[in-house]
């Protein structure tokens, strides 16, 4: 398995095939996992995480995970092709761009990755396309049980699987749905979902998680804390909450087609027009627009352009994909032309 071959698609994750795909871009669980008789990473010297690395590795190639599983070290790994992986959310910002030995194992559709040696020495992530929190704890529930037949995973009867940050002590498990929250954010009522959901100990965060900032209006609402509650507390807590912001933000869209229908027409129709002739367009410009367009197609606004045609756009037109595909790398500027070149060829093809 090559990254090259990760290349042609945007990955079963970002499909629009799942329930709710209008507003629900994708959901995915994650498990934290130490091995025991291994210092944490965050005392473990050189040495030790080189060691855990290449031990991981071979069991993972060898007999632990599902099979076309591949693997890839990130310290031999461009810098290029670790962003890559970062845009896909196959992997965190800090594990690409972290110092030691550390790897990460991919499945060739990328529901799952496995990231060797992050916060925790092992971290087993699920992806699936829109709503199915469910789906994604079976994928990653699977390789767990898969890794724990060959590996000793550092566990408490009192505080259960051990991490290195308290918060994900107990089942290490940390549930999150990507949402696309245009209306509410249009409307300043977004503000009304963080303050309600951080009431029930869930946390919200940008594009890529932990440390970053919302962009192209989608936020990732997640729990903050594992500890004295089971894999299906979790999921269950998240899923009730979920399907109320799903209808918040329908009923802001109904209610902008119906009382300010030419204020939301003119704003999809202009980033449609940004997006379909500029010459040049800077990354988070085109978030801003490809967002809007978004909504316009999900409401009928638009209907030249097929859904999965904007999601594909939010992910090849990042830094890293933009020079894969072209094989070249360019600077700020030159991305900006060869950005704006490639969104206008893809909206002229759908039409």
């Amino acid at each position: 398995m090559e990254l090259s071959d990760l290349q042609a698609s945007p990955g079963e994750w970002l499909g629009g095939t799942g329930p709710e795909a209008d507003i629900v871009i994708s959901s995915r669980i994650r498990l934290a996992r130490n091995l025991a008789g291994y210092p944490f990473f965050s005392t473990a010297d050189e040495q030790q995480l080189g060691e855990l690395e290449r031990m991981v590795r071979e069991r993972l190639l060898n007999t632990c995970v599902s099979e076309g599983m591949g693997y890839f070290s990130m310290q031999t790994m461009p810098m290029l092709d670790r962003q890559f992986l970062v845009e896909r959310h196959l992997i965190s910002r800090e594990h690409a761009f972290g110092k030691g030995a550390r790897g990460v194992g991919l499945a060739l559709d990328e529901t799952v990755s496995i990231m060797v040696n992050e916060e925790d020495h092992l971290r087993i992530q699920g992806l699936c396309s829109g709503l199915q929190l469910r789906e994604a704890w079976e994928r990653v529930d699977a390789e767990d049980t898969r890794l724990e037949s060959c590996l000793e995973f550092a566990f408490s009867a009192q505080f259960g699987y051990l991490t290195v940050c308290p918060t994900n002590a107990g089942t290490g498990l940390r549930a999150s749905v990507m949402l696309h929250l245009p209306a509410l954010v249009m409307t300043r009522q977004i503000d009304k979902v963080f303050q309600a959901v951080s009431k029930i100990g869930l946390i919200v965060r940008g594009l890529y998680g932990e440390g970053t900032q919302a962009s192209g209006d989608f936020y990732q609402i997640s729990n903050q804390s594992t500890l004295g509650k089971s894999e299906t507390d979790i999921i269950e807590t998240i899923e009730k909450v979920i399907p109320k912001i799903i209808e918040y933000e329908k009923t802001v869209r109904n209610n902008l087609m119906q009382q300010k229908h030419e204020v939301l027409e003119d704003k999809v129709w202009r980033a449609y027009g940004q997006l379909k002739h500029a010459r040049m367009i800077a990354s988070e410009e085109t978030m801003e627009y490809l967002s809007s367009v978004r909504m316009g197609v999900s409401l009928g606004i638009i209907q030249e352009v097929k859904m999965d045609v904007i999601n594909e756009l939010f992910l090849f037109t990042q830094p890293a994909h933009l020079q894969k595909q072209n094989e070249i790398q360019l600077d700020e500027t030159e991305r900006d032309v060869v950005r704006a070149s490639y969104i206008r060829k893809r909206l002229q093809g759908s039409d």
